[in-house]
């Protein structure tokens, strides 16, 4: 594959992802993005460092810096309740008081009134949706 296709795989996957990996690791996260400042940036090494993050175990405080992130695509847009319904969702998953699920509906639930194609792609808010990522690149 030739560099700048290479380089805009590696744009696109870092697109579906980064919330994800930010969900997991912010050294990752940070990792991945120097990384792409290359010309020469390679898929094979983006997916490894994606699939890096993906093992590590939920840790609270880099999902919710995650979702305070994908909560600036909506602040400018959200009602005051909007808004204190995601912090509500917010602090109930920060507090140990629910599961991640909550959040991913708040944003959603968001999404349905504000949609966002961005965020529409992202791997942490609706999953894997093509299954084979990693084959396309072997």
């Amino acid at each position: 594959m030739r560099e700048s296709n290479q380089l805009k795989e590696c744009q696109k996957l870092w697109a579906a992802h980064k919330y994800l990996v930010l969900s997991k690791s912010g050294s990752i996260y940070n990792e991945i993005r120097e990384y792409l400042k290359r010309e020469n940036a390679q898929v094979r090494h983006v997916l490894t460092l994606i699939d890096q993050a993906r093992t590590l175990p939920e840790n609270r405080g880099q999902v919710c810096n995650a979702f305070q992130h994908i909560w600036g695509y909506f602040k400018k847009q959200a009602t005051q309740d909007e808004k204190a319904e995601f912090m509500y969702c917010l602090e109930q998953y920060r507090s140990g008081q629910a599961e991640q699920e909550i959040l991913l509906g708040a944003v959603r639930k968001l999404l349905a009134v504000y949609p966002n194609k961005y965020l529409q792609q992202s791997h942490l808010l609706f999953g894997e949706q093509d299954e084979t990522v990693a084959s396309r690149y072997d």
